[in-house]
């Protein structure tokens, strides 16, 4: 490192734009590097001697109201950035592999603080010897020059799906689904929304295409904003939806959601614990059973097991290293014919009660065809997506609604205890049969 260049790093700011022209490039940004990793530094230095100082406070802090409030008094941070490094440290302390690789600087305080909170809150199912393990996944993504934000949340929302309970994810739970349209005082139109991340793959994959920059004919950039493109595509999809009148069509294919999962995962829901390590010892991703969809992540094996009662398959031979050795034509499930046959006789949603139109149901599987159950008439029965996901998870009601095809070669239910002690079966809905 050059005189200069050291003097770069460690010096001070003062009169160094003058300076810097004396750099090439390859030193300019060997000092960005450098500077990056002095900074990291110094946060863990920081964050270590505002821990130790808030268990030995003295009467400066303890004047302050804390030494988070009096980092920000004696310094140019604010008080909610102080009380938030003071919070850091005591929350690192539990946590030691974490705090070693945010001391060592191959962490980012940003970084940290999510490996922290979901380490503190934990998911429910998970159990407690699992925790080492998600600790390694989630420093895994935290480190080196790579790591990113994203790749982080991506890790902790594949662990908080893989280790489900009756608790359906927030991610995931379209109760709390919300659209609001309202007009404003000069003529317009104002849309907010928030969905869950299914909902929100289907919208981001409609968009997709619509929404890419395109040049002018002369071949000048597009300048819409992200925004204005995003609105366009918007306006776009509305268009081609009424131009196209099709308003569902209750036999159609339905490609609207890409969901990617191993064969034996969708088959039979295995625990993290018990998951092969990766070659080297360590944790690998890759090995976490769940789906994956190419704009949201990951998706809970519940999840895709219920889309996947009712979908176009196709299946993707690989090797051990996941590469692709062979593909095979997709086909669908549940064909239209079938479909149809389902709609002649459930008449709609079966089960029991429910009123839902046949357009708005899935044909499911009475035994899952991952677990060997045949798409044939006497497996399936049509149920619309809240009794379907009912069948495969609802809080409370997993697993104890049973579904079986009468003599009389029509579904029937058999309720759990809590609602009827003697079990007796239920006739499918004959709402639509009139």
């Amino acid at each position: 490192m050059s005189v200069l260049l050291s003097d770069v790093v460690s010096g001070s700011a003062v009169g160094l734009r003058g300076r810097l022209w004396r750099l090439s490039a390859s030193e300019l940004r060997a000092a960005a590097v450098s500077a990056s990793a002095e900074i990291l530094r110094l946060e863990a230095v920081r964050v270590a001697v505002v821990d130790e100082l808030s268990m030995r406070p003295d009467d400066q802090v303890i004047a302050s109201r804390g030494v988070g409030a009096w980092l920000a008094a004696n310094t140019m941070l604010q008080i909610r950035d102080g009380k938030k490094i003071a919070a850091h440290g005591a929350a690192l302390r539990p946590f030691p592999a974490v705090a070693a690789r945010f001391d060592d600087g191959d962490c980012s305080f940003d970084h940290a603080v999510l490996i922290v909170a979901f380490c503190e809150s934990p998911p429910k199912g998970m159990p407690e010897e699992a925790l080492p393990r998600c600790i390694d996944l989630l420093l895994a993504a935290a480190s080196g020059v790579e790591a990113t934000t994203t790749k982080v949340r991506n890790v902790i929302a594949t662990l908080e799906r893989i280790f489900e309970s009756d608790k359906i994810p927030p991610a995931e739970d379209d109760d709390r689904n919300e659209l609001r349209i309202a007009s404003t005082l000069n003529g317009r139109v104002v849309v907010r929304g928030d969905f869950d991340a299914l909902t929100g793959e289907m919208l981001l994959s409609a968009l997709s295409n619509l929404t890419m920059p395109t040049p002018a004919p002369d071949g000048t950039p597009d300048t819409r904003s992200a925004a204005k493109r995003t609105a366009d595509g918007f306006t776009e999809l509305i268009r081609r939806y009424l131009d196209c009148a099709k308003t569902g069509a209750d036999g159609g294919q339905r490609p609207h959601v890409n969901v990617h999962i191993n064969a034996r995962d969708l088959a039979e829901h295995r625990d993290c614990a018990a998951t092969p390590a990766a070659p080297d010892g360590g944790a690998a991703v890759s090995d976490l059973d769940v789906g994956h969809m190419p704009w949201l992540g990951p998706l809970s094996v519940s999840q895709t097991r219920l889309l996947g009662c009712d979908c176009f398959l196709s299946t993707v031979l690989l090797d051990d290293h996941g590469a692709p050795l062979d593909a095979k034509p997709g086909k669908r499930l549940v064909t239209a014919e079938q479909r149809v046959a389902l709609i002649a006789r459930d008449r709609g949603c079966a089960f029991p009660g429910c009123t839902c139109v046949p357009a708005w149901t899935d044909a499911h599987h009475i035994r899952h065809w991952a677990n060997g159950g045949p798409t044939v008439m006497n497996n399936l029965v049509l149920l619309c997506r809240s009794h379907h996901r009912l069948m495969h998870r609802k809080s409370g009601f997993v697993g104890k609604w049973v579904i079986r095809i009468g003599v009389d070669n029509k579904p029937w239910f058999i309720p759990p205890p809590s609602i009827d002690p003697q079990q007796h079966p239920r006739s499918a809905n004959t709402t639509f049969k009139t």
